[in-house]
């Protein structure tokens, strides 16, 4: 009896299922769960930003390519007429376009040269320990906190011709008032000069974040081989930030090639949109914001932004194969 018992235990124990196949479809089931948590979480997590660069920036940037080889007007925007490659032709032949980009140009470099210059110099005297250092660091992100318009209401009213405080000084020292609108280069230097006070002390923060990254024991070994602090600032500070340098480099051509509010408010009014009356300030930005938003031609307007954005993939293009060819010839 008892064995007869045993042996009925034991053929429900191989009839059960075994270790090897028991609960298969649940652990199969489980596996596959496990092997796309591994496999699909980080395209999950990284699917948003796609998401929202496909709809904000992908998709408008192939729409504005359609665009711009069509005419179209702002009031019937659903209306189009094919003209294929007539508005970069046109375009071309546009002097306006050849003066907006020598504007673009001439704007560009002489508000990055200095800014990137007093950025330079302001983080080597933040990075010295004195006193009340956080708030020099703080009130150096003042002027990139300011919106663009405050700052360019301000600085316009400087620079009016009757009653401005330039023109103010200037007389002080015996110089006649300046009309700084009427002038090519008095109007672009002024303009300059916005940028330069928005965008130094932003600049300088980061400059100043590389710099404290540099380890403390170069600065040593400089200082006991005799080298002045001049010469450590040129042999070890900007080496050890010169990635961070050109970082800024871009970022300013990027924003000089986009200038478009400090220029249409120092124009105050009619004259803000064509950069003056002789377009003595107009950059691709504004000529952009005239030939859409006063002309209604978003054809053309679409291709001064296509144009905007081949040159930057030129000058980056420039700027890598230079990087490329310069171990060749040193």
């Amino acid at each position: 009896m008892v064995t007869s018992t045993t042996n009925a235990l034991a053929g429900e124990e191989r009839a059960g299922p075994s270790p090897a196949t028991g609960g298969g479809p649940v652990r199969r089931r489980g596996a596959l769960l496990h092997r796309l948590d591994l496999k699909g979480a980080p395209y999950a997590f990284v699917a948003p930003f796609f998401v929202v660069f496909a709809a904000f920036s992908f998709y408008p940037l192939v729409y504005t390519a359609w665009i711009s080889l069509n005419r179209v007007e702002l009031a019937t925007l659903d209306v189009m007429e094919w003209v294929a490659w007539d508005n970069y032709v046109a375009l071309v032949n546009d002097s306006r376009f050849w003066n907006a980009l020598q504007n673009t140009f001439t704007i560009g470099v002489i508000s990055t040269v200095p800014q990137l210059l007093m950025a330079l110099g302001l983080a080597h005297l933040l990075n010295y320990r004195m006193r009340a250092s956080l708030f020099f660091r703080v009130a150096s992100l003042v002027p990139y906190a300011t919106s663009v318009g405050a700052a360019a209401l301000v600085f316009t009213m400087l620079y009016e011709r009757d009653f401005g405080m330039i023109n103010w000084m200037l007389g002080a020292v015996g110089v006649g008032p300046l009309d700084w609108e009427a002038g090519r280069w008095s109007a672009q230097t002024a303009i300059s000069t916005i940028v330069i006070w928005r965008w130094t002390g932003y600049n300088a923060l980061l400059y100043l974040a590389a710099m404290q990254a540099i380890p403390a024991e170069r600065y040593e070994a400089a200082s006991l081989d005799g080298a002045s602090r001049w010469k450590q600032f040129t042999q070890v500070t900007v080496p050890g930030i010169r990635s961070t340098i050109v970082f800024t480099i871009v970022l300013s051509t990027i924003g000089a090639t986009q200038l478009f509010g400090e220029p249409l408010i120092f124009g105050q009014g009619p004259n803000g949109v064509t950069g003056g009356a002789d377009n003595q300030y107009q950059t691709l930005g504004l000529l952009l914001y005239e030939e859409g938003w006063k002309n209604y031609q978003m054809g053309r307007a679409a291709t001064v932004a296509w144009a905007m954005f081949l040159l930057l993939v030129v000058v980056f293009a420039a700027q890598r194969l230079l990087r490329r060819l310069r171990p060749r010839t040193s």
